[in-house]
């Protein structure tokens, strides 16, 4: 008989990955560290039914699907509000932590290429998993993460191309 893990270490070891999953669906980090938690409420609930053998990793990106779905529905139905003090946010979980414009390049990307990004590439999901959260075939799912991946290593690398001419000019070459 297989034991399942104390859920603690599940945390420790899922929770980066399901926050850079969060992050690169929803783009706004204070609403994907809320998916975040909401993901590990509603897993600590479940994880007791949950199978020793079931794909933990699997399990909790598709919780974490769903969670960004509630939180861009409950996001459409927020009023806007007038003055915004922003917070740090925190980088644990973000790619790019040291280059900005890859993260921004990420968050440019059409919903379906990020999501698909985001599920395969950073939550580490088979392409059928991917298809299945998202609706659609294997073959969509694939074909939208890569193009996906080929539009960031067009923005992106362009800007940091500019960036490194930039960074050339300044030093006087």
């Amino acid at each position: 008989m297989t034991m399942k893990e104390p859920f603690e270490r599940v945390v420790a070891a899922h929770g980066p990955m399901v926050l850079r999953v969060c992050r690169a669906v929803l783009g706004v980090h204070a609403d994907a560290d809320d998916a975040w938690s909401e993901t590990f409420l509603a897993a600590l609930r479940a994880y007791p039914e949950l199978l020793p053998d079931a794909n933990v990793q699997a399990w909790l990106v598709t919780i974490a699907h769903h969670k960004a779905i509630d939180v861009t529905r409950a996001r459409q139905r927020m009023p806007l509000p007038v003055a915004i003090v922003p917070d740090r946010a925190s980088t644990i979980g973000q790619p790019g932590r040291a280059d900005p414009d890859l993260w921004d390049a990420v968050k440019a990307l059409p919903d379906k290429q990020r999501r698909c990004v985001a599920y395969h590439y950073l939550g580490g999901l088979p392409y059928d998993a991917v298809a299945e959260l998202l609706g659609g075939s294997a073959a969509a799912a694939r074909r939208a993460a890569a193009d996906g991946i080929r539009q960031l290593r067009e923005t992106y690398g362009r800007a940091g191309a500019e960036a490194h001419d930039e960074a050339q000019e300044g030093a006087g070459r």
